[in-house]
Formats: C-alpha cells, structure tokens, sequence
C-alpha cells in the first residue's frame, strides 16, 4: 500500500505527454513499436521501472493509471481527443515524453533497462516525413525528435542558393566582359554598329534561355514525388540533391559550349588575324579564371559560415528544449514531494490509502489541465511571434534586394574600357558580397532575437505553472486536508511549509541536473564539429589530388601533340584549368551537401543514442550502484551501449561510402564533359595550327617564277632536245640518289632504336628480376608483420609505378624517334630543294635564257602622264639571285614531284 501512491505518481509521468504540450499531427505514421523508440527513461523514475522489469510487471507500462489498492482500475480520467492523422502520419510527442521508455519495450525479461530496439538497423527512420520549413524561426515550434532533420534541410537550402547566387554572379559578369571587348573593337571601326548591338542581343538572350530550361527542370524535379507539400522524407531530399547537380552539371556544360560560341562568333565578325585571335581567346579566358577563382574563394568562405551556421542553431534549439522538458520535471518533482507528506500522513493513520490516491489524482488532473491550457497558449503565442517577425523579415530582404539591384544597375551602366576589366570584376563582386552579408547578418540577427523572444514565452509559462501548482497544494493543505484528516490549520500550514522546505533542496538537484546535461551536450556538439572539419579538410585533399592529377593529363596531351606553338599551348592549358575550376568549384560544394544529407540520414538514430547515453551518465552520476543488482543493471546497460555504438559506427562508414561511391561517379561523369570539352578544344587548335601552316606553304611555293622560267626556256632556240634531256637526267639521277642516301639512313636510324629499345627492356627486366628476388627475401617478414590491406597497397603501387615507367620510357622512345625522323626529313627536303635550284639554274644557263624579274609596284601612285620604265634583262645568275631575294624560302619541295 505504501508503494501505490509511487505508482500513481508513475502514471502521471506517462499521462504527460499529453497534459504538457499539445502538439500539431504532424508526424508520419509509424507502428507502436516506433512510438516506443521515441520514449527513453527519467532519472527521477528510473528505479520504479528496473523493479517493474525484474518484477516481471504483466500491466502494460505505458497504462495511464495503476490498479487501486482496493483492486478496482482507474482508467484515464481526461485524455485528450485525437484528430484524425494526415497520411502516413502519427500523433508528435513532446520532448519531455520522449524521456520516458526507451526502457519500457515490450521485453520482459528484464536484461537492460534502457534498450532502443536495435534502432540502428532499423531503416524506417529514413522513411518517415518530417515537416518543411524554409528559416530557423518555424524550427523552434517543431518536434524536437526531428529538429536536427528540419536544421539539414535548411543547410541544403542554403547551399542551394549559394549556388544559384554565384552561378548568377559568373554569367552576368562573363556576358559584361564580353561587352567590353566588343566596345573596345567597336571604338576601333573594327565591327559595325548593327552587329555590335546585334551579338550582344543574342548573347544576352542565349544566357536567359539557358536559364529559363534550368529552372523549367530544376522546378520539375521540386515537384516530382511532393505527394504533400507540408511534409518531406529524407529520400525525397537525397533524391532531388541528385538531381539537382546532374542538372547543373549539365547546365555548365551549355554555358561553356554557349561562351564558345560566342567568342567565335565575335572572331569570326571582327576579321581578326590567326595571331590576334589567339590574343583574345588567352585575354578572355584569363579574365574567366579570375572569376572562377572570386567566386571559388567567396564560396569557400560562405560554405564555411553555413556550417558553422548550424551548430550555432543546435545551440539555439537546445536551449529551446532545455526549457520545455525544464517545466515538466520539475513540476513531477513538487508533486514527488506533496506524494512523500501523503505518504506520511497514511503512515500515520490520518489520511487511508483510498483517500490519498483521490486526493493526488484530484491535484494532478487540475494542474495537469491548467498546464496544457498555459502550453496551447504558449504554443499559439510563439507561432504567431514567429509569424510576424519572419513578415518584417521578408519586407527587409526585399528592401535589400531592390537596392542591390538599383546599385547593379548603375554600376553595369557606367563604360568600362579594356584595361578596366579587372577593375571592374573587383567591384561587381564586392557589391554583391556587400548584400550577401548584409543579409546574412539580418538573419543571424533575426534568428537570435526570436529564439530569444520565444525563450521569454517558456519562460513566462514556467512560472504561470509553478504559480499554478501552488496554489493548488496551498488548497489542498490548507483547505482540503483539515477536513479530510481531521488536522488543524496550523498542522496543514506546517505540512506546506515543509513541502517549500523539503523543495530547496530538490531544485539545486535539478540544476546541478541540468547543467550537467547541458555540459554533454555542448561535449557531443564539439565532436560534430571536428567530423565536420575531418570532411572539408577530405575535400580540400580530393580537390587538389584532382587538380593535380587534370593538370598532368593534360600536359602529357599536349608534351605528346608537339606540334603546336608556345600561344596555342598556354591557351589550351588555361581553357583546361577554367573548365578544372569551374568543375572542382561545383563538387566542393556537392560533397558539402552530401555530407549534411549523411548527416540526415543518421540522425534519429544518433538522436536516441545519445539520449540514452546522455540519461545514463548522469544516472550514473547521481544515484551510484548500492547493491549487485544495480551493478549488474548498469553493466547491462553499458553492454548495450556499446553495442549500439558499434552498430551505429558500422552504419555511418557504411552511409559515408555510399555517399563517396555517388559522389565518385559524379565526378566521373564531370570529367567526362572536360574531356569532351577540351577534344573539342584541342580539335580547334589544331585545325587552326594546319590552316597557318597551309598558308604558308602556299606562300613558299613560288610557282609563278617556275612558269615565267619554263616558258622562256621554250622559247630559247639554244636549248636543244638533247641537252635539255641529258639535263633533266642528271637531276633525275641526283634524286634518285638523294632518296637512295634516305632511305639507308632511315632504316640505319630505325634498327639503332630498336637495339635501344632491347637494352630497355634487358635492363627493365633484370631491375624487376632483381626487385622479385628481394621481394621473396622479404616475403615471409611482410606476411608477419604487415596487414592484408598493407600488402595489396604495396603492390598496388608497385603496379602503378611500373605502369608509370613503361609508360615514360614508351614516350621517351617515340620522341626520339620522331626527332630522329623530323631531322631525315628537313635534310632531305633541303636536299632536294638545292638539287632543284641547281636545275633551275643550270637550265637557264643552258639555253642562254634572260629572265625578267618584276618588281613589286610602288605604293604611290604615278603621276599622271608618265609611263612607267621598261624592266631591264638581266643575267641567269642575277635574275635567281633577285628571285631569291623576292622569295626568300626559295623553291620548295613541290616542283620535283
């Protein structure tokens, strides 16, 4: 009989999930065996629930009131009527409630009094919806179970538009320095003015329509799968964060493919030589880079703040929390308290069993009713507090937004010329960062004050409730116990001041309590930090591993292209290290929000885990073990513990390769665009170095000298049939034999490579038998001491290196070779062109030929009437000695084909 007022106290502690805060429906359904993963243990009820699980208890112990003494049930006296659920919905349950049984399952045998069901492998957290909201503010009103989902969610967003922001930024700026370079050829007479004003129309309205069918897609994949808009899961998150960066990925690509073409079409108007056109597509691409790398630092900083964003929000919602689950527990102890002097009285035959329990469950159905009606109102209060300040907060932003964009304006409509392109990229994106932080200090300002102003709400009804709950046990001292016990006033006003005393006490418990809780929570949020700053020094190395290993690509194309000039080269490496940055700019950032969707992913669980790590520290802390089956309790309990820990920790490595795997593939699929892009790139540059080299051929031909010989030498009546024949072969002959010379040399030089390249692979293979020997003297020592991963990583670099060098050496070889074969060839072009020019010369002396060289007509003009003088004849020797001052290459390989 002395336990039962414990007991019916005990009831109470269930029946406050719904006295205490009266939650939305919000939450997605889940089975009962959810609802039990939600509850967790009280230090002040924990001893009740250990016996009620040795005891092997039959009565459920989520029952809202206990058997009687006199044997007869109460049932619940005011439960509150349920609304019907949304879809895949459950009834939410306040923080303090979700306290309550972790270790009150449906287990009975009593082998941990804390257990969270395997939560670690249980998948249907991920499944589960969880409310959309769009700033901190609407969190502080949301289910604290999901609060950490409802933070991420947010970080996404952010990250999102930080995204948008600076692929905004980099267009706009891309299509002014276009716009510059054009003005600056349009101040030259270079372009007229139609097309001036025509490509940048066309510029301006190719960029909107890229952006027009990125946001139709981005806006497709936004509604895909909402089946409601108020609620979201987790899947739904990751799947359209998938989404989203293949459509950006995508969108890149078009950017890069419409610059191009824009440039081109701007070359192709203005006329521009080989040269100068070079010049301007390094100018630009210069000036591209140093956008990319602006807004690479801009979002580095940014990315950072979001993060650390976060953490001061958890910060925020802890405090929040603290002071809900702060007005419950210590209301269950000033009943704990007036429950003892009851308990007292009944010891004492003042006060029966039955008339106690009456007693207490008056007193709690009255002030567990008040509490709810003090809680709706707090509720409602702080709903519309947040309500108004996000209002003011949106007239702000736009405030912000119409000045930015006044300013942008006017600095896009001042004449910037060519030497003023840095300067103006410097000061378009300061403006911009200037309103970024403007707003994003607003919102950290904001996000304070209101977290503070709901803080004040709770505050207000903490003390509504102790105010209420005296003067309930104030009545029931002094009003109703003199007529139920038969005491005097002054008996029941020393009963009240005992109760005040005996709390004093109670309430430096509880803080201590409290402080301690908060202690571990900042412990747990300092750990987070560091995983946080694990992951972005991870990406930092990913991000230069693959620069690094890009850049030597790329240089190993053109190392073995070799035939381009020094400009085209330093031109296709900058067009690959604009195209790198825009790429790693873009994963950096995917890889950031990867790590909060794993964060997502993980949370519930992590959530549970650490609140039962939490209860069971300071458990541990308060109430020390006083006989062996509370040791053995406790030591069940850390068992469990750490086997979850083990679970959770498996769980998170493997989230986190999953997420490296994607993450791997996406980069795989951005490289391959590079590498198509730069194909194209390279294709160019390639078609232009041909074009040039063409041209100069056409140049070097001097065919016209050729014809003005051969018809002289025609008409000469001293060239016989006979000389001429005898001449022409003799240069046969001598061509013959300079071929001849060639093709001895040729194949001598091709059989010293191939000895060359025996005695390669002679000394490669005595170096490999030599490193096997050493590797089987070593064998047995490896086996022993090293790993099996240490030993595929040795080999799987021994591989690598020996890929490497066989790769060297191969390259090695064929530049040697084709040097080899490039110097026979300019000697035997130089050959023949001599053997040519012998022939020419001979030919002209053979049949007495003059031959008239025509001089370059002068620029000015004649005067008028005069008739221009008569060329001179000169000698064969003087006429190919003028000849070959004209034509400086003198006779190419072409005449003796």
């Amino acid at each position: 009989q002395k336990d039962d007022s414990q007991r019916l106290l005990k009831s109470f502690n269930a029946d406050e999930k719904e006295h205490t805060f009266t939650r939305n429906n919000a939450e997605p359904y889940t089975s009962q065996e959810d609802m039990v993963l939600e509850e967790s243990e009280s230090p002040l009820n924990s001893n009740i629930t250990a016996f009620a699980l040795k005891a092997k208890v039959i009565y459920p112990i989520n029952q809202k009131f206990r058997p009687l003494a006199d044997g007869s049930s109460n049932p619940s006296l005011h439960e509150n009527p349920k609304q019907a659920a949304l879809p895949n919905q459950v009834v939410e349950t306040s923080i303090s409630g979700s306290l309550g049984s972790l270790s009150q399952g449906d287990k009975e045998d009593g082998s941990s009094s804390t257990t969270i069901h395997s939560t670690t492998s249980d998948d249907r957290f991920q499944a589960r919806a969880f409310l959309k909201v769009t700033s901190f503010p609407e969190v502080l009103t949301c289910e604290s179970f999901d609060v950490k989902l409802c933070l991420c969610s947010l970080i996404l967003k952010d990250l999102m538009l930080l995204d948008t922001e600076l692929r905004k930024e980099k267009r706009v700026m891309f299509i002014r320095v276009l716009k510059i370079y054009f003005t600056d050829f349009y101040s030259k007479k270079k372009i007229t003015d139609d097309f001036f004003k025509k490509i940048l129309l066309i510029q301006e309205n190719d960029f909107e329509e890229l952006q027009k069918q990125l946001d139709s897609r981005l806006q497709n994949t936004e509604m895909s799968g909402a089946h409601n808009s108020e609620y979201q899961t987790v899947e739904d998150l990751e799947r359209k964060e998938r989404e989203y960066s293949e459509h950006v990925i995508d969108d890149m690509e078009a950017f890069w493919k419409q610059t191009d073409k824009a440039q081109q079409a701007f070359l192709d108007q203005s006329k521009c030589s080989s040269a100068k056109a070079t010049k301007i597509m390094m100018d630009l691409t210069e000036k591209m880079i140093a956008v990319e790398s602006l807004l690479s630092e801009s979002q580095d900083l940014r990315a950072t703040d979001i993060q650390e964003r976060l953490f001061n929000w958890e910060l925020m919602v802890k405090m929040i929390d603290s002071l809900k689950s702060y007005i419950p527990e210590e209301c269950k102890g000033r009943l704990n308290i007036v429950s003892n002097i009851l308990d007292h009285l009944t010891v004492k035959n003042n006060l029966s069993v039955r008339q106690k329990e009456e007693l207490l469950t008056d007193l709690h159905k009255a002030f567990w009713e008040q509490l709810a009606h003090f809680s709706n109102e707090c509720m409602q209060q702080s709903k519309d507090l947040i309500l108004k300040r996000l209002e003011c907060r949106a007239k702000k932003k736009e405030e912000f937004r119409q000045r930015q964009e006044a300013e942008q304006e006017s600095l896009l409509g001042k004449t910037f010329l060519y030497e003023d392109v840095h300067s103006f990229l410097k000061d378009y994106h300061e403006l911009v960062e200037k309103y970024q932080q403007a707003q994003w200090e607003l919102e950290e300002e904001d996000d304070c004050e209101s977290t503070e102003a709901v803080a004040d709400l709770y505050k207000e009804l903490y003390y509504k409730a102790c105010h209420a709950l005296a003067e309930l046990v104030t009545e029931l001292f002094l009003q109703t116990l003199p007529v139920v016990t038969g005491l005097s006033v002054g008996e029941c006003e020393l009963l009240k001041e005992e109760w005040q005393e005996n709390l004093v006490p109670q309430l430096e418990k509880w803080e201590t309590h409290r402080q301690k809780r908060w202690k571990l929570f900042q412990e747990q949020l300092l750990k987070e930090k560091e995983l946080w700053t694990v992951e972005y020094a991870l990406s930092a190395v990913m991000q230069k591993h693959l620069s690094e290993k890009q850049e030597k690509i790329i240089q190993g194309v053109v190392t073995r292209l070799g035939c381009l000039s020094d400009e085209s080269v330093k031109y296709v490496l900058q067009k690959h290290r604009l195209l790198l940055c825009s790429v790693l700019r873009r994963l950096t950032l995917r890889r950031v929000g990867m790590a909060a969707l794993a964060r997502m992913r993980l949370s519930r669980k992590k959530s549970l885990l650490q609140e039962l790590s939490e209860q069971h520290t300071l458990q541990k802390g308060s109430s020390p073990c006083q006989d062996e089956d509370q040791w053995q309790l406790q030591k069940a309990v850390e068992s469990h513990i750490r086997e979850e820990e083990e679970k959770l920790e498996e769980e998170t490595q493997e989230t986190n390769l999953e997420f490296h795997q994607q993450l791997v593939t996406e980069i795989q699929e951005a490289l391959q665009f590079l590498q198509q892009h730069m194909e194209q790139v390279i294709g160019q540059t390639l078609l232009q170095h041909a074009r040039q080299e063409a041209g100069k051929k056409s140049l070097d031909d001097g065919q016209d000298f050729k014809e003005r010989l051969v018809e002289a030498a025609v008409e000469s009546v001293y060239g016989t049939s006979n000389n001429i024949s005898r001449l022409v072969q003799n240069y046969y002959q001598q061509l013959g034999k300079i071929t001849e010379d060639y093709e001895g040399k040729k194949l001598q030089q091709m059989k010293s490579f191939q000895a060359e390249r025996n005695e390669r692979i002679r000394l490669k293979k005595k170096q490999e038998n030599e490193l096997t020997l050493k590797e089987k003297h070593t064998k047995g020592l490896l086996n022993v001491s090293s790993m099996v991963h240490q030993r595929i990583m040795l080999q799987q670099q021994k591989v690598l290196s020996q890929f490497e060098l066989q790769q060297q050496i191969r390259l090695e070889s064929l530049k040697q070779k084709l040097l080899g074969l490039h110097h026979l060839g300019t000697e035997l072009e130089n050959q023949l062109r001599e053997a040519e020019q012998d022939f020419m010369s001979e030919l002209a002396v053979l049949t007495r030929v003059p031959v008239t060289v025509k001089k370059q007509p002068s620029k000015r003009s004649k005067p008028a009437g005069k008739k221009p003088k008569k060329q001179t004849f000169h000698t064969p020797e003087s006429a190919e000695k003028d000849e070959n001052i004209q034509d400086p290459h003198g006779l190419t390989s072409g005449s003796y084909r």
